[in-house]
């Protein structure tokens, strides 16, 4: 693995911890596409720092369990400003 994406791994890893970011608010912080976000967490992490991973995972498994809450919370609020135009 080149450097530079071993350190993007390491940086996005770590921020998704300390902020508990979802793949999409990680992948704008950094400038690259879910997809290379979610590799970089799923796939290559685990080469470099496996219990880094895990924790990551665990942050993973969490956003996906409430995301049905943030899919619906964006709905009311799209609704909820086209009522006050």
């Amino acid at each position: 693995m080149k450097d530079h994406i071993w350190k993007r791994v390491l940086d996005v890893s770590s921020h998704i911890i300390q902020s508990r970011a979802t793949v999409r608010e990680a992948a704008r912080v950094f400038g690259v596409s879910k997809s290379t976000v979610h590799k970089d967490v799923t796939e290559r992490l685990a080469r470099v720092n496996p219990q880094l991973a895990s924790q990551v995972q665990d942050i993973l498994n969490q956003n996906k369990a409430e995301r049905h809450i943030r899919g619906g919370e964006a709905t009311r609020r799209k609704y909820r400003e086209k009522v006050l135009l």
